[in-house]
């Protein structure tokens, strides 16, 4: 049988075995006029007063968005905030690139996101984690560090966080709160947020939001400077618009983690000796740093000693930025990476990624489709697949004919879960 995964911008279609199990969550229909729906959200929000009443003229208004590696529908979301505040003067608002750890957008990359009118009548700035100058210290966290968000953030007299939920594979679920912490945060709040203790508890996983110290850390934070409003969508494959949640932080995000985890649960009888995954296609799988999130999902029903193949385009490389293909040069293989992660007197950049992906290595083969060179590949510790059905004859040979085969074709967008 025939079966496309979301890969690039395209999709990818591959040959599967008929005996192959898909693996996907209930793919919602899109809203029939999201615009109006959202303007319905921010007129009658959750546990908020409407938008436009809470908004004096004279505010000075921030509007926290996602990095261009989420398909959030900015282009949507902030004009029609913008719009819903008309009676604010357009010089008082700021758009903040919430990028974490991730590289600046350009003016292009800022067009393709937020729409001409946007970048050419709003003032956009990225956040950047290492420069303090323009970060605020908020107050200490409990989980050890100082908070630094970004000064124009704090210093707004409105603060607007937006973006979208879906599954995530350490903080539970994305949106919400995770748009101002990492999004906005200063790194030496981000480097503990995603120390080796927070991401090695077995409670920082996929749907979890009980007692998972990433989300926990993650609100603690918004609650030092909270976000006077959130406005969050959630999408189907087609990264259409399926629901909007809006109003206040904590009781609107917990609604829509709700909704999200009704639909992307999806319980499977047993472990597969081979699951095939994609990272839900662009913009998530521009790069092999996320592409870990695939692999995750995918470990989630993978028998130990079992093989994943990952289709992830990564038309952004591994990236260029950080410190994620550096790690790889530090020890010789996934175990020895988890050992030197794991001793509290290592402390890198990125280091947070390659543990996870180091615990899927450990646990199963990984196998990468995507525009990287083999070397690219090989220097992450991961085998380079040019031909995916081709690759499962191979694996044919380890596990038989009788091998057994997953195939999640949105990637994360996915919670495959085994009761064991």
């Amino acid at each position: 049988m025939k079966t496309k995964l979301l890969y690039g911008k395209a999709g990818l279609e591959i040959e599967l075995p008929d005996q192959a199990f898909i693996v996907e969550p209930k793919n919602l229909p899109a809203l029939v006029d999201e615009r109006e729906a959202i303007r319905k959200a921010l007129r009658n929000p959750i546990g908020a007063p409407p938008l436009k009443e809470m908004v004096k003229a004279t505010d000075k208004v921030a509007i926290v968005i996602s990095d261009i590696t989420r398909p959030t529908p900015n282009h949507i979301l902030v004009p029609l905030l913008i719009d819903e505040l008309k009676h604010v003067p357009l010089e008082n608002f700021v758009v903040i690139n919430g990028t974490g750890t991730h590289r600046d957008q350009t003016k292009e990359e800022f067009v393709q996101m937020l729409g001409e009118w946007v970048v050419n009548h709003i003032r956009i700035i990225n956040n950047n984690c290492h420069d303090k100058d323009t970060l605020s210290n908020v107050g200490h966290s409990r989980f050890g560090c100082d908070v630094y968000l970004n000064k124009e953030y704090v210093n707004a007299d409105f603060r607007i966080v937006t973006g979208f939920i879906e599954p995530h594979f350490f903080a539970g679920f994305s949106g919400g709160p995770k748009g101002i912490m990492p999004g906005i945060a200063g790194i030496e709040t981000i480097m503990t947020f995603h120390n080796a203790r927070m991401i090695g508890d077995p409670l920082s996983t996929w749907g979890n939001m009980t007692n998972n110290p990433v989300q926990d850390m993650t609100r603690e934070v918004n609650g030092l400077c909270k976000p006077h409003f959130m406005l969050n969508v959630t999408l189907n494959k087609e990264k259409e618009i399926t629901s909007v949640f809006a109003g206040e932080l904590y009781e609107t995000h917990d609604k829509g983690c709700s909704f999200v985890k009704e639909h992307a649960m999806i319980r499977c009888e047993n472990r597969f000796d081979v699951v095939i995954t994609s990272n839900s296609g662009y913009p998530l799988d521009q790069n092999l740093y996320q592409a870990v999130k695939g692999m995750s999902a995918a470990q989630k029903i993978v028998k130990k000693g079992g093989a994943i193949i990952v289709a992830s385009e990564c038309s952004d490389g591994l990236p260029s930025h950080g410190n994620y293909s550096k790690i790889f040069e530090l020890a010789e293989s996934p175990q020895a990476l988890l050992d030197l992660i794991n001793n509290p007197e290592f402390k890198m950049f990125d280091q947070w990624q390659v543990q996870k992906q180091a615990v899927i290595q450990v646990w199963a083969d990984v196998y990468v489709y995507s525009k990287l060179t083999d070397e690219q590949v090989s220097g992450a510790m991961l085998k380079p697949t040019h031909n995916i059905e081709q690759t499962l004859q191979e694996l044919k040979e380890i596990y038989g004919e009788n091998m057994t085969i997953a195939v999640l074709p949105l990637g994360p967008l996915t919670i495959p879960y085994v009761e064991e």
